[in-house]
């Protein structure tokens, strides 16, 4: 069946984009690359599917005859992005899709629809979630999740829903980051887990900021655990890790451990170190002395390029001299999004928390942690 559509470019363009985001770039089968794109009553909806997550999206469009084509999808991206007018047509059959915008034209060869996989339904509903809150959340522990393809249990945000509450744990072995936010659960005495790939949970999660998010946590067992999310017109799903999770909760110092304080303007302690990380090489420390009402930064050795520089600081308890790699601090920092950056220690070679505080007499909360492993000082 052909189709024939208009939608506006903007639009058209940040919804094939989000969804383009979720392809492979280099699929296991040929297919995987494409995208469904599907109208009907007055709205497109756009589809991408790699076995491991889903993403869709509808969007308001003109459409004059309905029908479902599947054409790349990150050449789709690329040429919506680039249109030059305010709207975008694409029209087309089994075999080809015109795309056009203005005096720009393209001719896409379609994909064979038969033979691209069903979407997985998305799993029951297990509560509702701010958009905003949970975005902010996820953005604050993301940064603390590994990296390593071959350690995928690392690679992931652990989700557990207790009740009221969604805390997000991430932790790549050398810091750890939580944070717990409030939700409206379908079922009050609910109580699961669920480690969920940090970079999808990151693109879904900004994605559907704005709109109360529908989050839907499937089966957790062993090899079929799918969770579900949907909000603002978007849906996506994704395949949980397989895996324990390291029980990473007893690495945050408890409040009788804590023998020393301190509190700093973030966004000045950022920018400094920002400045002093540049002579850091990466296998050293940022050095930091909290005394006397100040944060002393030092970076670089004597042979080669130093840099040091100096902070106000609110110390309560024993001075501190400690060090830590400069891209893991400013990760940590950059998470607060708050005014005032809380560090607590109980010794300078124990990790330490560092959080957010909105105001200097604001009393740090159990709801947020991101906890830095110290780097051993040159003696």
């Amino acid at each position: 069946m052909g189709v024939k559509v208009r939608v506006a470019r903007e639009v058209l363009a940040e919804a094939v984009g989000w969804v383009a985001k979720g392809l492979p770039s280099r699929p296991s089968v040929p297919i995987l690359a494409g995208m469904v794109v599907d109208a009907e009553d007055g709205q497109v909806t756009l589809s991408g599917f790699d076995y491991e997550s889903s993403a869709q999206v509808s969007v308001p469009a003109e459409v004059a005859d309905g029908g479902r084509v599947l054409v790349s999808g990150r050449l789709l991206s690329d040429i919506c992005r680039s249109m030059p007018r305010d709207s975008v047509d694409l029209s087309g059959d089994a075999s080809r899709v015109q795309v056009v915008s203005g005096s720009s034209r393209f001719a896409l060869q379609t994909l064979p629809l038969n033979e691209y996989p069903a979407l997985p339904e998305l799993p029951g509903a297990s509560g509702v979630v701010n958009g905003d809150a949970f975005a902010r959340a996820v953005a604050q522990v993301v940064s603390a999740s590994g990296r390593d393809d071959t350690l995928p249990v690392f690679t992931g945000i652990r989700v557990e829903l207790r009740g009221s509450t969604i805390s997000l744990l991430a932790t790549d072995r050398y810091r750890l980051a939580l944070r717990v936010i409030e939700w409206e659960p379908a079922d009050p005495s609910v109580e699961a887990n669920a480690l969920v790939p940090a970079r999808m949970l990151q693109n879904v999660a900004k994605a559907m900021a704005g709109h109360d998010l529908t989050l839907a946590l499937g089966s957790t067992r062993t090899g079929d655990g799918l969770i579900g999310f949907e909000g603002g017109g978007r849906r996506a799903t994704g395949r949980l890790i397989d895996g324990d999770f390291p029980k990473v909760r007893s690495l945050i110092p408890a409040e009788s451990a804590i023998t020393s304080t301190v509190q700093v303007d973030t966004a000045a302690l950022l920018e400094a170190v920002k400045r002093v990380a540049l002579v850091a090489e990466r296998t050293t420390p940022v050095r930091i002395n909290f005394a006397d009402g100040t944060a002393t930064l030092d970076a670089g050795t004597g042979e080669e390029a130093q840099a040091s520089e100096s902070v106000e600081a609110t110390i309560t308890g024993d001075p501190v001299s400690t060090g830590f790699k400069a891209e893991y601090l400013l990760d940590a920092l950059a998470s607060l999004g708050m005014p005032i950056a809380h560090f607590a220690f109980t010794q300078p070679l124990k990790p330490a928390n560092l959080t957010g505080l909105r105001a200097p007499d604001e009393t740090p909360t159990g709801d947020s942690a991101y906890i830095l492993m110290p780097m051993r000082l040159p003696t």
